[in-house]
């Protein structure tokens, strides 16, 4: 329409973190981050403990890291398949941390990339919370992962291992 502006990650209005939006739905993510490749996905405690307890830590090799451990959402530009699949294996990926009853929670952000950590994940300071993402949206990517890949398939073509 005349006179709207497309918005991309740095007209999003950073919110107060105890305020961040919920998404509520598998595809309203995939909207989000579609074509955005500067918004991550993070399971932790949230925005404002995270600040307070700093950086991620490498715990295995007791190392600080530079910045706070990330994992990317949107997808590249050369996968065929729907977004929302591709978003909910991101999401997928990392949901037992989500699982531990200790609180842990996804969210969006924005953030500087400082490097890479252990497992070549982004590393990120300068993070903007965008939104909180609901248990429901997690419960909802884990149907669409498991209708829609061969989980734990590998390059062997062998079938998973139960």
């Amino acid at each position: 329409m005349a006179g709207e502006k497309s918005s991309s990650p740095a007209d999003i209005e950073p919110p107060d973190a105890a305020e961040m939006p919920t998404i509520y739905s598998l595809d309203e993510l995939a909207e989000l981050v579609q074509g955005r490749d500067t918004i991550y996905l993070r399971y932790s405690h949230g925005p404002e403990r995270d600040r307070g307890s700093g950086p991620s830590r490498d715990f295995e090799a007791d190392v600080a890291l530079p910045g706070w451990s990330v994992t990317t959402v949107a997808p590249e530009e050369w996968w065929p398949r729907p977004t929302r699949e591709w978003v909910a294996r991101r999401l997928c990926k990392y949901a037992d941390l989500g699982a531990q009853n200790d609180s842990r929670f996804p969210w969006l952000l924005t953030g500087r990339v400082v490097g890479r950590g252990p497992d070549h994940e982004p590393l990120v300071t300068d993070f903007v919370p965008i939104a909180k993402i609901a248990e429901s949206v997690v419960e909802e990517g884990l149907r669409v992962y498991r209708r829609s890949f061969a989980i734990g398939r590998d390059s062997t073509g062998d079938p998973p291992e139960d």
